[in-house]
């Protein structure tokens, strides 16, 4: 055939299907099975890729943790990858927490799906603490027993006039200390209260130890951002498997 001259496909020049070929669709069959699952088909949004087949494919032993809760109030799907690159599809409603979730998985370095409504037309406390029971539900699936992992974890991090420290410990002993002054009532349509609820739900249902302080700050929103990238980070380090550990970190030989 002389260059640049149009392919003619006759039965003849049908490709020969050999075991390459049946394992590459093997593997595309796979991989829409996953995008079927997590309703992540890349033709209906081509601009934001399915987070989760790539991940099982490449990694399937990553740690990860997936539930679907539904009340009278809220309906919410949500899937966690604790070893993740930041990547984070979050429409729940309550835009300043998709921001905030986005902060935190980004930060960590963790893989977040979430999907959730909610009676936002009273108000957004429901949708908001219900979020916080589901990643603190799977945070949980994701460590199993909580063996091997480094379980502490602290970050001190500055946002502009702000530094905010958040330290942690998986310890199976959920405990919340929110130690942020009272803050500014709204940020855009946002109740700045409801950041203390979504740590509590996620401490109680992660089971963490979770101190959260400020040591100065001004604006309300840089000190919201600081905290939630501050957890991540925290989280982070203490999620990361130690491979000197044998079992739980603990005296105890158990959490």
């Amino acid at each position: 055939m002389r260059p640049g001259a149009p392919r003619r496909y006759y039965p003849s020049r049908l490709p020969c299907l050999n075991s390459a070929t049946v394992g590459i669709n093997n593997k595309f069959n796979q991989v829409t099975a996953l995008n079927k699952k997590y309703r992540c088909d890349p033709r209906e949004n081509p601009a934001t890729p399915p987070l989760h087949w790539e991940y099982t494919m490449k990694n399937k032993n990553a740690r990860r943790g997936e539930i679907k809760r539904k009340t009278k109030e809220t309906d919410i799907t949500l899937c966690l990858v604790l070893d993740g690159t930041g990547r984070t599809q979050c429409t729940t409603g309550v835009p300043f927490m998709d921001h905030m979730l986005t902060l935190f998985a980004v930060h960590g370095f963790f893989d977040l799906e979430a999907r959730a409504t909610g009676d936002t037309e009273v108000d957004a406390h429901h949708t908001v603490e219900d979020l916080g029971i589901c990643l603190g539900q799977t945070l949980k699936q994701a460590l199993g027993d909580f063996a091997g992992i480094r379980r502490y974890g602290f970050c001190s991090l500055p946002m502009d006039e702000t530094l905010v420290r958040v330290t942690l410990d998986c310890s199976n002993r959920p405990f919340l200390h929110y130690g942020i002054p009272f803050l500014e009532q709204k940020v855009g349509d946002f109740d700045t209260q409801l950041a203390k609820e979504f740590l509590r739900a996620f401490s109680l249902h992660g089971g963490l130890t979770l101190h959260v302080e400020m040591a100065h700050g001004e604006n309300t929103h840089h000190i919201l951002e600081a905290v939630f990238k501050a957890l991540g980070r925290a989280l982070d380090q203490a999620v990361t498997i130690d491979p000197r550990a044998v079992g739980p970190v603990s005296s105890k030989g158990s959490l």
